[in-house]
């Protein structure tokens, strides 16, 4: 049931390009604010996800939007949006 509504609606993230070293896959860093439960402070964390880029065309400090997919390795999940 879970599967279905990944492929209905797939998450979008936008971060930014840190490594484009392996043959059809990039490394996005992407940075979100979370609030601190106790404190209220908001801290900076980030993400890093590996997608797919066939034909290896973003360059390291692109920003680029990756978006969910089935599985196409061990550690690829999403593959890097035509926008």
């Amino acid at each position: 049931m879970a599967e279905d509504t990944n492929k209905s609606n797939p998450r979008k993230l936008t971060g930014t390009v840190v490594s484009n070293k392996m043959t059809d896959t990039i490394v996005v860093a992407v940075e979100r604010f979370v609030k601190h439960p106790k404190y209220q402070k908001f801290l900076k964390s980030t993400k890093r996800y590996h997608a797919h880029d066939a034909g290896n065309t973003a360059q390291e400090g692109d920003k680029v939007t990756i978006i969910e997919t089935k599985p196409i390795s061990k550690k690829k999940r999403f593959t890097l949006s035509k926008d």
